[in-house]
C-alpha cells in the first residue's frame, strides 16, 4: 500500500488530495496543526510545519505532496522528512509575470506579477528551494483551482446569485477570459506523474480550453438550473470590489500535461459538482461583501 503525506489536507487543495488518496486505498497521512476537522481515513501527524523537530524522523513516504507558500516551508520540511520517494509541490501560475509573452510557457522568465505579488514571489522561491535540494521533484502550476471543496468565493459567490434570481453584475462586455482546471483533473494528473516518472519536472496543468467571464457566469447558472441576465459595469472601479477575479487576463500553455493525460473535466460538468458540494457546505466558503457592494455601489 502507498504511504502518502500530504501537507495541510484541511481545506481546498490538500483537503481534496488527502481524500481523492484514501479513495484510492493509499495509506494517506496529513500534517497539520489539527485546528480544524479532519478528514474520514486519514491519519493526522498533528504538528506546526514551521516547527517540527523529529516528529517526521521515522515515516518513510512513497510521495510527499506539498501545497508550501515559502522556501522555508519547503526547508524545514525537507529539513525534516525521514525517507521519501516522490515529491509533488503544487504551486501556481503567479510565477509568471504579467508582461510576460502567453500562453505562458514552462521555461517563460519568472518574477513578480503586479497582481500577485508577494504570493508569485513566494512560489518562485519555493520552487527555487525545492529543486536545488531534490532535482528530482514535480512542479505543478496551476491556473483558477475549481471544484467541491473550494473555499474561495468565487463559483459560489455566482451560485449565491443565482439562487436568489439576481441580476448579473458583469465586468465590461464580459470578453475577459479565465482558464480553469478541477481539482480532480489535478489529482488525476498526480496519478499520471507517479506512474509515467517523466524526465521534465515542471508542468503548467489546466484546461486547454479558456472560457469568457460571461461564459463563466452562464455556466455557473446553469449548475443551479437558472439563466443569467446581465447588467454591464464599465465605471472605473475596482473590479474585485464587485466580481470574483482581477481585471487580468492570462493563459497557460498546458500542451505538455496534455501529452500526458488528453481528457479533462467539461468545466459546466465540474460547476455542477462544485454546486452540488456547495449547498451542502455554504459555512465553508470564505465569503466577501461583493453582493453588498452591489447593492450599495452599483444599482
Amino acid at each position: 500500500m502507498k504511504k502518502i503525506l500530504v501537507t495541510g489536507g484541511t481545506v481546498f487543495v490538500s483537503r481534496y488530495i488527502a481524500e481523492y488518496c484514501v479513495a484510492k486505498g493509499y495509506d494517506v497521512y496529513v500534517l497539520n496543526r489539527n485546528t480544524k476537522e479532519q478528514s474520514k481515513g486519514v491519519t493526522l501527524i498533528e504538528a506546526d510545519r514551521n516547527n517540527l523537530g523529529d516528529t517526521l524522523r521515522g515515516y518513510r513516504f512513497d510521495t510527499v505532496i506539498d501545497t508550501a507558500y515559502t522556501s522555508d516551508e519547503v526547508e524545514r520540511l525537507l529539513n525534516a522528512l525521514g525517507a521519501y520517494e516522490n515529491y509533488i509541490l503544487i504551486s501556481s501560475s503567479a510565477v509568471y509575470p504579467e508582461y510576460v509573452s502567453q500562453p505562458f510557457k514552462e521555461d517563460a522568465p519568472l518574477g513578480i506579477n503586479k497582481y500577485w505579488g508577494k504570493y508569485g514571489m513566494n512560489k518562485i522561491e519555493a520552487e527555487t528551494a525545492l529543486l536545488k535540494r531534490n532535482p528530482n521533484a514535480y512542479i505543478l502550476r496551476p491556473p483558477y483551482l475549481y471544484g467541491p471543496m473550494n473555499n474561495v468565493y468565487r463559483e459560489a459567490f455566482v451560485f449565491d446569485c443565482a439562487l436568489a434570481d439576481r441580476k448579473f453584475y458583469l465586468p465590461k462586455d464580459g470578453d475577459m477570459k479565465l482558464q480553469f482546471f478541477n481539482i480532480h483533473d489535478l489529482c488525476r494528473f498526480i496519478d499520471v506523474l507517479l506512474d509515467v516518472k517523466p524526465s521534465r519536472h515542471i508542468f503548467n496543468v489546466g484546461n486547454k480550453a479558456v472560457v469568457s467571464i460571461r461564459e463563466w457566469v452562464e455556466l455557473c447558472y446553469n449548475a443551479v438550473g437558472k439563466q443569467a441576465t446581465f447588467a454591464n459595469v464599465y465605471q472605473d472601479i475596482e473590479q474585485r470590489n464587485y466580481f470574483s477575479f482581477y481585471d487580468y487576463e492570462y493563459c497557460l500553455d498546458v500542451s505538455l500535461q496534455y501529452e500526458l493525460m488528453d481528457k479533462v473535466k467539461p468545466l459546466g460538468e465540474g460547476l455542477e459538482e462544485s454546486y452540488a458540494w456547495y449547498i451542502n457546505n455554504r459555512d465553508k466558503v470564505n465569503k466577501k461583501p461583493l453582493i453588498e457592494y452591489i447593492d450599495n455601489t452599483l444599482c
